[in-house]
């Protein structure tokens, strides 16, 4: 799995530069980290309505929308596909509770 989301990630890196009239990830990034962002929260939402509607075919189709249009957003802010890994790897074996606990409160 985890070649694939480097695959993607690698792929993404370049698109962003192409012409946006040939490539979806350019256009996007030519609109803005707003639009980016507002992308992964309508494919988040998309996940969970399919999730709610116990259609199986549905949240994996929409968990990879998901999962792509995140990987734009993470492109954008030049956070690495590896730093994110990185993060789970920490919290590994911590409970939520007690992750979430140690947390700087806002």
């Amino acid at each position: 799995m985890r070649a694939t989301l480097f695959d993607l990630e690698r792929t993404i890196r370049q698109r962003r530069q192409a012409d946006p009239s040939q490539s979806y990830v350019a256009k996007l990034t030519a609109k803005g980290r707003g639009k980016i962002a507002q992308k992964v929260g309508e494919e988040a939402v998309e996940t969970v309505i399919a999730a709610m509607a116990s259609d199986r075919d549905g949240a994996i189709g929409e968990s990879a929308d998901l999962l792509f249009h995140l990987m734009v957003l993470l492109a954008d802010l030049d956070i690495a596909l590896d730093e994110v890994l990185d993060e789970l790897d920490r919290r590994e074996g911590v409970s939520g509770i007690a992750e979430k606990a140690s947390r700087k409160a806002d």
